[in-house]
C-alpha cells in the first residue's frame, strides 16, 4: 500500500492538462481561464460623479451660491467647461465635466431657480478617478477559477469571450450482478446503484461533462464492453470490482486492456482497493463499490484530477484546523477519513465525529459536512485537542 499522499502525485502526474476554447462570458461561470487577460480600457473609463449633487470648479465654501449652467447624468455627459461660480447637476457615474474639481453632494445645497447655495463642505470631492480600479492593459492572470466576481472584472475589461479550458469528459461505470437503477424493481438479493449520481453530481461541481454508461455485470467480456465504449473519454471512472475477491474484475480487465498501472491500493480508510493508471488516452480511476469508499475517495482523488486536467495547480484537498468535540482513539496504519460534523464554538470550530463509521452507511454521510483526518498512527486524542478536517 502506498500513503494518499503518493498515491495523490502519481495521479496527477497522469493529467495532461485539456486544450483551451473560447466561450461566452455569460458561459464562463465556473470555467477555468486558460491564460493571462489584458483589459482593452481602463476602470472607470473617465472621472466620474461618485454621487448625486453638482459638480463645482475650486471648493466653495458655506454661504456661497452657484448658477446652474447645466446637467450631466451617466451615458449623458455635459460637454462644456465649469468656471468659477459656477455648478452642473450631476448624477452618479455621470462623466465630471472639464474644470470641475469636485462634487458636493445635494444633502449639503439648498436649490432654488438655476442656482444652488452651499450648506455644507466635506473634505470628500466624491468623484472617482479615471483608471483608479484598474488601467488598459491591466491583467487578470490564467489558470484561475471563474468565479461571479470575476465575471464582473472580465467584463468590465471588456473581455467577451475568454479563453477557457476544455470540460473534462467522464465516463462513470458501476460494476455488479447486484446492482439495479433507480426506479427499477430489485430482485431480493440486489440493490440500487446509488454512488453513481453521488460522483456524477461531484464531477460536475469540477467542471466536468459525466457521461452514464451502462451497468457493467461481473463478467469479463462485459466489463471489456462497457470500458470500451468509454473510449474518448478523458477519465474512466469504475466504481467497485477493485479489490481482489473473485468477482472484483476490475484490476485484471484493465490489465489485459493495456492499462500503465499507477496504484493498486492505498493505505486509506474507508478506500484501500483504490487503483488508477493510464488506459490509452485516458486517466482510468478504480474506486471501491462501498458508497462511502467511492465518494470519499472522489474528493480526495478525482476532484483534484478534474481540477488538474483543467490547468490548475493547487488542486488539493484543503484541510483546515479544528478541536475535537470528544475523545477519539488510537489510529492504526491507514489515514482514517471519518465522516462528522464541524460546528462553529465560541473559540473556532469544533469537530464531532459521526457515531457510525461503517462504509456501506449513507445516512451518516448525508448528516456529515466534514471529514475527520486521523494520520496514519495517530495517538488517542481527547476532547479540545487540535484536529484536520476537510469539507464535503
Amino acid at each position: 500500500m502506498i500513503s494518499v499522499a503518493e498515491a495523490l502525485e502519481r495521479l496527477l502526474s497522469l493529467a495532461v492538462p485539456l486544450a483551451s476554447e473560447e466561450v461566452p462570458l455569460a458561459k464562463a461561470a465556473g470555467r477555468v481561464l486558460s491564460g493571462e487577460v489584458q483589459a482593452a480600457r481602463a476602470q472607470p473609463p473617465f472621472t466620474a460623479s461618485a454621487m448625486d449633487g453638482y459638480a463645482v470648479s475650486g471648493d466653495p465654501q458655506p454661504g456661497e451660491t452657484l448658477k446652474v449652467i447645466g446637467e450631466a447624468q451617466a451615458g449623458g455627459a455635459w460637454t462644456g467647461r465649469i468656471a468659477q461660480g459656477q455648478a452642473v447637476r450631476i448624477f452618479t457615474g455621470a462623466p465630471l465635466p472639464a474644470g470641475a474639481d469636485r462634487v458636493v453632494i445635494q444633502e449639503n445645497v439648498t436649490a432654488t431657480e438655476g442656482q444652488i447655495t452651499i450648506n455644507e463642505t466635506s473634505a470628500t470631492a466624491h468623484i472617482r478617478r479615471a483608471g483608479s480600479d484598474f488601467a488598459a492593459g491591466h491583467s487578470l492572470p490564467g489558470p484561475r477559477l471563474l468565479r461571479p466576481a470575476d465575471l464582473a472584472l472580465l467584463a468590465a475589461m471588456n473581455v467577451a469571450r475568454p479563453q477557457v479550458a476544455r470540460r473534462p469528459v467522464v465516463a462513470l461505470i458501476a460494476t455488479g450482478d447486484e446492482l439495479v437503477l433507480p426506479g427499477e424493481a430489485p430482485r431480493e438479493d440486489q440493490i440500487i446503484c446509488s454512488n453513481t449520481f453521488a460522483i456524477k453530481a461531484l464531477a460536475e461541481t469540477a467542471g466536468a461533462e459525466v457521461r452514464l454508461m451502462p451497468l457493467a455485470r461481473d463478467r469479463v467480456e462485459a466489463l471489456r464492453d462497457v470500458i470500451a465504449l468509454a473510449e474518448g473519454a478523458d477519465v474512466i471512472v469504475t466504481i467497485g470490482g477493485a479489490s481482489v475477491g473473485d468477482h472484483d474484475l476490475v484490476a485484471g480487465v484493465a490489465r489485459g486492456m493495456g492499462i500503465d498501472m499507477a496504484f493498486h491500493k492505498v493505505a486509506l480508510r474507508p478506500g484501500k482497493p483504490l487503483m488508477s493508471g493510464r488506459l490509452g488516452n485516458s486517466v482510468f480511476l478504480g474506486l471501491p463499490g462501498n458508497p462511502v469508499s467511492a465518494i470519499v475517495c472522489s474528493h480526495l482523488f478525482l476532484l483534484p484530477l478534474l481540477r488538474r486536467l483543467q490547468g490548475l495547480r493547487e488542486v488539493a484537498p484543503v484541510l483546515r484546523r479544528a478541536t475535537l468535540a470528544h475523545a477519539v482513539e488510537a489510529n492504526g496504519n491507514r489515514a482514517h477519513y471519518m465522516r462528522a460534523i464541524v460546528e462553529e464554538g465560541t473559540e473556532g470550530p469544533v469537530l464531532r465525529a459521526g457515531d457510525s463509521q461503517e462504509s456501506a452507511f449513507l445516512v451518516p454521510l448525508s448528516e456529515a459536512n466534514a471529514l475527520l483526518l486521523r494520520p496514519p498512527h495517530a495517538p488517542a486524542a481527547a476532547a479540545g485537542d487540535p484536529a484536520l478536517w476537510l469539507a464535503i
